[in-house]
C-alpha cells in the first residue's frame, strides 16, 4: 500500500530540451562538454555559489557572451509542461500525499515561475505537501541525506513510499532505504501512465 509519492521535476513532470541547451551554449561559444559546466552546475544546485558567480563562471567559458545571453542559454533546457501532468497531480493528491524532490537551481525555478505565471505555479505547488529544491536545502540526489530528510520530515514508511525519477543513480539511492521506485524512461513512458504500469505496487 502506497501513502506517499515523491516526484522528480525535470523529464518527469516538465519536459527538458537537452539538445536545445547544447545548441544554445554552442551559439555563445561554450562547449557543452566542458567539464567545468558540470562542476559549476552541481555546486550551484546546492547553493554553493551565487547566481552571479555561476553565470560569470559560464561566461568565462564563452566567446565574450553577456550575462543576459548566458542566462537565456542556460534556461533553454526547460521545455513545456504538459497540461495533463498538472491534471494528473491534481487528481492524484486526492488519494496520496505528494512531494517534489528536484536537483535544480534558482535560475531555472525563477524562469519556470515567470514563464508559467503565478496562477499556474500556485496550483502546481499546491499539489504537494512539500517541495524540496536542492539549492534551497543544500543537498542533491543521489546524496543519501536528502532522502533521509524527506522521509524523516514526514515520518514516511519507505515501504509505503514511491519515488519517481529518470536518473538511475537517484533511483538506486532511494532503493537502499527500501523505498519503492519507478525509473521513468522519458523517451517512451509518461508519468500519467503510472497506474497502467507494473512499477506501481498498490
Amino acid at each position: 500500500m502506497i501513502d506517499h509519492i515523491i516526484f522528480d521535476f525535470g523529464d518527469v513532470l516538465i519536459n527538458l530540451d537537452k539538445s536545445g541547451l547544447k545548441k544554445s551554449l554552442m551559439e555563445i561559444g561554450i562547449s557543452p562538454e566542458h567539464p567545468k559546466i558540470q562542476e559549476l552546475n552541481e555546486t550551484f544546485e546546492v547553493g554553493g555559489i551565487s547566481e552571479q558567480d555561476f553565470l560569470k563562471g559560464l561566461q568565462e567559458l564563452s566567446h565574450q557572451a553577456t550575462i543576459p545571453e548566458v542566462r537565456k542559454a542556460w534556461n533553454t533546457i526547460l521545455g513545456d509542461f504538459p497540461s495533463e501532468h498538472l491534471e494528473f497531480l491534481q487528481e492524484l493528491n486526492k488519494t496520496y500525499k505528494l512531494y517534489l524532490l528536484s536537483n535544480t537551481d534558482s535560475i531555472h525555478i525563477h524562469h519556470f515561475e515567470q514563464r508559467y505565471g503565478g496562477d499556474f505555479t500556485k496550483v502546481f505547488y499546491g499539489c504537494f505537501e512539500k517541495v524540496y529544491f536542492s539549492f534551497e536545502h543544500k543537498m542533491r540526489k543521489p546524496n543519501p541525506e536528502i532522502y533521509l530528510k524527506v522521509l524523516n520530515d514526514h515520518r514516511m514508511s519507505p515501504e509505503r513510499t514511491l519515488f519517481i525519477d529518470d536518473k538511475k543513480d537517484n533511483v538506486v539511492a532511494a532503493e537502499t532505504f527500501g523505498i519503492q521506485t519507478w525509473l521513468l524512461q522519458p523517451e517512451t513512458e509518461d508519468v500519467t501512465k503510472l497506474f497502467q504500469l507494473k512499477y506501481f505496487k498498490s
